[in-house]
């Protein structure tokens, strides 16, 4: 398993090892010793869930309150997306910063983000399905979005693609305003979760 910290502390891309023969192939998304080693805590597990879109779904950018938050791992287990992490963490060093990943079912890569960071992604190809490892049950009183295409994010939507985007997230507030608002989660709140990150 080889992982990497993202641009967006607190978020990590999870590359497994796959093991094909004739066969196909399998693979372990997720172990609980090679996860606490690479972000120093284990995943709490609340809930797994997944979504199935159609290509040029757009889902999110969604975050929890915190406590408790909702961290989660993401995968995709058909088809192809390009997943985006956001750091929403006010008065952290990053916040607004964003990373990318794509996530497929060839490469198996996954994608892990603490409690307070957005999480956002497009179906690049119809029938993609995400699927998600969270830490808490989705809680719909606790649950918020941002405008995906908030052009102060410059998140990296492909341009060739028609948006498929819910009301919700198309209704929701840009970056700024839910700053002015009270409504994202403070760092310092987020960085008491995991004391070891420093």
């Amino acid at each position: 398993m080889k992982v990497r910290e993202l641009a967006v502390p607190g978020a990590y891309e999870f590359s497994p090892d796959v093991h094909r023969d004739e066969r196909g192939a399998f693979v372990a998304h997720y172990t609980a010793s090679a996860f606490s080693a690479a972000v120093g805590h284990p995943l709490r597990l609340g809930q797994n869930h997944h979504s199935v879109s159609r290509r040029g779904t757009v889902r999110g950018v969604h975050y929890a309150d915190v406590p408790p938050g909702q961290a989660k791992m993401v995968t995709c287990v058909s088809g192809e997306l390009l997943d985006v992490v956001v750091d929403l963490r006010v008065g952290s060093a990053t916040f607004g910063r964003w990373d990318s990943v794509r996530l497929d079912p060839v490469s198996y890569r996954a994608v892990y983000l603490e409690e307070g960071l957005g999480h956002a992604f497009i179906a690049l190809r119809d029938d993609t399905v995400a699927a998600y490892l969270n830490s808490e049950e989705y809680n719909p009183g606790a649950e918020h979005e941002i405008d995906p295409f908030d052009p102060a994010l410059g998140l990296p939507w492909p341009k060739d693609l028609e948006y498929l985007v819910s009301e919700r997230d198309r209704n929701a507030p840009g970056l700024a305003e839910a700053e002015r608002a009270g409504l994202l989660p403070s760092y310092e709140v987020c960085r008491a979760l995991h004391p070891r990150r420093g």
